[in-house]
């Protein structure tokens, strides 16, 4: 039964279904939940360091309970948001209620598709990286599984990271440098895997174009089953989900990074190079995503076995929290820019020849 604790990942969902259903101000009740009442619960719940044993990680990795959980997502976020798009389309709605539901659906494509999408995406099946890519579609975030399996987790911690937060960049600038530099890399990084396997732009090979294709699909298919207003609801909702999967790439990397080398090339990814949270809730809401450090040491461990290090940068607050501190710039600074370890930041002295007190 202890193993079932995940389940508590689709809370966010039943609360998007109540919402849709009753309408009204329960149109709100998924982005308070999870922005509130989520936070207030990380606070008093005890954090939980500790490890599972060998024994433990054996057991874990071979119940394919923790497997059927992730792909579970699959048709609950895309039961909603269909539901979503009859209720939008069908019902003469207020303002309000449509404001609501775009956050509501767009915390569900973050949290139960991108999130869910990027265990999925570092699996060896490609039916499991299949249903990965399928979950990136309604957030229009597909390029994802190249730029992060290929870019980020290279290039982490480094100014060649587009998924990489400055010290002292706020996560409003964030959002456009690292969606607009990820995308691009994207295309760099699809163009260079088709040269190494000698394949031309216009081969079948060529996911980036795919992705694309299989993107604006869905808005026609969209636009044709549910109008305008579906349209313009499905592209709302597809934002919010990336904006909120860029605030939780601030929050991860935020300000950390790794020595350059005398060869130019920089020192392996280690666990002091992530930000790490063993928040309870956080962590069982966001299937282990919190315990990011021990995710960029070993990419293909599975969720359900990760690992929290001494060693590992700790955020004061659960991931729900922080990314609601990450909204209002001079608090984060304050709490969060003492915790970034003083060595990274006279690295960022040095490299950008700026006096200390201007960083």
């Amino acid at each position: 039964m202890k193993d079932l604790k995940y389940l508590a990942a689709l809370s966010i969902p039943v609360m998007a279904f109540l919402g849709i259903y009753f309408k009204g101000f329960f149109v709100f009740l998924t982005p308070f939940y999870a922005f509130v009442l989520l936070p207030a619960l990380d606070l008093l719940c005890p954090m939980d360091p500790s490890n599972l044993s060998s024994e433990e990680v054996t057991n874990k990795l071979k119940n394919r309970l923790f497997d059927w959980l992730l792909y579970l997502n699959v048709p609950v976020v895309y039961g909603l948001v269909l539901y979503a798009l009859t209720r939008v389309s069908t019902n003469s709605l207020e303002l309000f209620e449509v404001i609501g539901l775009v956050f509501s659906i767009g915390i569900v494509l973050a949290v139960n598709g991108i999130n869910v999408a990027h265990e999925l995406g570092h699996r060896q099946s490609s039916n499991e990286r299949f249903l990965g890519k399928a979950l990136l579609l309604p957030s229009f975030y597909m390029h994802f599984y190249i730029e992060h399996n290929f870019g980020h987790h290279l290039h982490a911690a480094t100014p060649e990271d587009p998924a990489t937060a400055r010290y002292n960049q706020t996560v409003y600038s964030f959002w456009f440098t690292s969606t607009f530099r990820q995308y691009i890399n994207s295309w760099k990084i699809q163009n260079t895997l088709l040269k190494n396997n000698k394949n031309t732009f216009f081969s079948v090979k060529n996911d980036m174009f795919w992705f694309l294709v299989f993107q604006l699909c869905y808005l026609v298919l969209v636009l044709v089953f549910f109008g305008t207003i579906g349209l313009l609801f499905a592209i709302a909702s597809g934002i919010v989900g990336f904006i909120m999967l860029e605030t939780v790439n601030y929050i991860e990397h935020y300000g950390l990074l790794r020595l350059k080398l005398p060869s130019g090339r920089y020192e392996r990814v280690r666990e002091i190079h992530s930000w790490n949270s063993n928040h309870a809730i956080g962590r069982i809401v966001l299937y282990e995503l919190t315990r990011h450090s021990d995710h960029h040491y070993k990419s293909s461990k599975k969720y359900q076995i990760l690992n929290s290090y001494e060693d590992s940068p700790q955020m004061p607050y659960g991931y729900p929290t922080s990314m609601v501190l990450s909204l209002f710039p001079p608090l984060w600074f304050k709490i969060m820019n003492k915790r970034v370890p003083r060595e990274m930041i006279s690295r960022l002295v040095f490299s950008s020849g700026l006096p200390f007190e201007k960083l």
